[in-house]
């Protein structure tokens, strides 16, 4: 029950992000959900081997690197869906990636404590 609830609240930080920024475009509500998912497995699945591989810079950047690891999996997740989910450019998926972990640090993390 709580990974659906995770998944719903990254669909809507995902749609709040469409809605600000013109770079970034999510075709509705569903189209949000679906990439929520596939960023959770894109997330499980591909992360940890590009954290692996990425390591040393991670190391010499303090962990700031990982925010690039999380915009290329971001970029990958619209590469899957298509039309329905745009990322234009990788400067806007940096963007969103730090977006996305200071509004699940600072929001989403303190609400389920």
């Amino acid at each position: 029950m709580r990974w659906i609830i995770g998944l719903v609240i990254n669909a809507v930080i995902l749609l709040l992000i469409a809605y600000v920024f013109d770079g970034f475009e999510l075709s509705g509500f569903w189209a949000a959900i679906v990439a929520s998912v596939l960023l959770s497995i894109v997330n499980a699945i591909v992360k940890p081997i590009l954290v692996v591989l990425t390591l040393p810079i991670t190391i010499l950047t303090l962990g700031l690197f990982l925010f690039v690891v999380s915009a290329l999996t971001l970029m990958l997740t619209a590469a899957l869906m298509g039309d329905a989910f745009v990322i234009n450019g990788f400067g806007m998926a940096l963007l969103t990636s730090i977006l996305i972990a200071l509004i699940q640090t600072f929001v989403v993390k303190p609400l389920r404590n």
